[in-house]
């Protein structure tokens, strides 16, 4: 078969680029890869079988490109009909624009979470910010973003709040070190704004927040911060950040350690009523 029959770069033929692969478009593209290699064919020539540019099988091979059902099957057929591909094709997902990769999969597991556990010491939690305190942490970003770049994390960051008010029975409740309320990043707009949005959101009966005094004597999470949840099947996750980096915490034992730590720490930190009176003597003082 010759390049003549290369479909063009057009929906139907060439697979779009995908603007953030994801971890399943990686792992597609390794096996596409592995069973070419094993079956001896070049890009080039395994390109001629499935009638794609040897862009395009590069780029699937990379995880940079969605394959659409006619590449899945095409080159199913050329590399020997074993039903791998087809198999690995029904669990592609797309990227999340805006969301760091080793943010991800915790991402995921908010979404469908029966309760959430939150403490941060470094600043508000993202399921709490105002867009002007998110734009003004993305702006802050070293290295820089591109303006796409800022406005996509903005916008992922903004569509995770859904999940306050779209789970009205899902139990949220964060844990916030008086003095990261107390800093005035993005300015003293900015930080009104961002007071404000906290008073207003921690409104719904199923958002508690409690605030960690700057005069507290005792301190359990010492360590950084912290999430956890329970997924529906009962099982207990943490999650812990640090500089690029995130760590999913799926040890019953250390879990359960991490767990104390969080339950220790809800005893130390003002009480909720209290917590909201500080927040609006804050907001006084903007």
């Amino acid at each position: 078969m010759t390049t003549d029959h290369v479909e063009p770069a057009v929906p139907g033929g060439e697979c779009e680029r995908e603007p953030d692969p994801s971890d399943s478009l990686r792992t597609f593209g390794a096996v596409v890869q592995a069973l070419r290699e094993h079956a001896g064919l070049s890009r080039v020539q395994f390109g001629e079988l499935v009638r794609f540019s040897k862009h395009t099988v590069e780029s699937v091979e990379l995880g940079r490109r969605m394959p659409d059902e006619s590449f899945v099957e095409r080159a199913e057929e050329a590399l020997g009909n074993t039903g791998a591909l087809r198999h690995s094709a029904r669990f592609l997902t797309r990227g999340e624009a805006g969301l760091a990769v080793w943010f991800r999969r915790w991402a995921k597991l908010e979404r469908v979470a029966v309760s959430l556990c939150t403490y941060e010491c470094r600043l508000v939690p993202g399921l709490l910010q105002s867009e002007g305190y998110a734009r003004a942490l993305f702006e802050n970003r070293i290295p820089l973003l591109t303006d796409e770049q800022l406005e996509a994390q903005v916008a992922a960051r903004m569509e995770r709040q859904r999940t306050l008010y779209e789970r009205p029975t899902v139990p949220f409740h964060f844990i916030v070190e008086e003095a990261v309320l107390r800093r005035r990043l993005g300015g003293a707009d900015v930080r009104h704004e961002q007071l404000n949005h906290v008073l207003e959101h921690t409104l719904s009966r199923n958002v508690t927040l409690q605030i960690m005094p700057l005069e507290a004597e005792y301190h359990s999470c010492m360590d950084g911060p912290l999430r956890l949840l329970e997924t529906p099947e009962g099982r207990r996750l943490a999650y812990s950040e640090g500089q690029e980096s995130g760590r999913l915490i799926g040890d019953p034992k250390e879990v359960r350690v991490l767990q104390q730590r969080y339950d220790t720490l809800r005893s130390q930190a003002l009480r909720p009523k209290d917590s909201r009176a500080l927040l609006e003597r804050l907001r006084g003082e903007t």
